[in-house]
């Protein structure tokens, strides 16, 4: 069982980027998945936030408007879609899912946005 990040990135201020969570071994569909992100020197951070494919969504109010979190269930995958970035969202981006009582953590993928 595991969940594994990817997509993460160098971009421009007001550039995008599409993150991805693939599990394994669980359906995301019967899973609480959830974004944080963790800048040098700062605490780990709540970003969005799904739960059970879909049914309900939640953002950090620093994203809403911007981000956009969503799942596949064809792919097992959930996306973190990421417009008009800004230096202050540059972080380790990691996915975590928590079903069947346990929780996983992804590796992390590092997003910088810079000029």
């Amino acid at each position: 069982v595991q969940v594994v990040e990817s997509g993460g990135g160098l971009v421009p201020p007001g550039g995008s980027l599409r993150l991805s969570c693939a599990a394994s071994g669980f359906a995301f569909s019967r899973s609480d998945t959830i974004w944080y992100r963790q800048a040098p020197g700062k605490a780990r951070e709540f970003v969005a936030r799904i739960v059970n494919g879909g049914v309900r969504t939640n953002y950090a109010d620093s994203v809403k408007g911007r981000f956009t979190i969503s799942g596949d269930n064809d792919t097992n995958t959930v996306y973190l879609q990421l417009n008009i970035l800004k230096p202050a969202d540059t972080a380790k981006y990691y996915c975590y899912s928590a079903v069947g009582g346990r929780g996983y953590w992804g590796q992390g993928t590092q997003v910088t946005v810079s000029s």
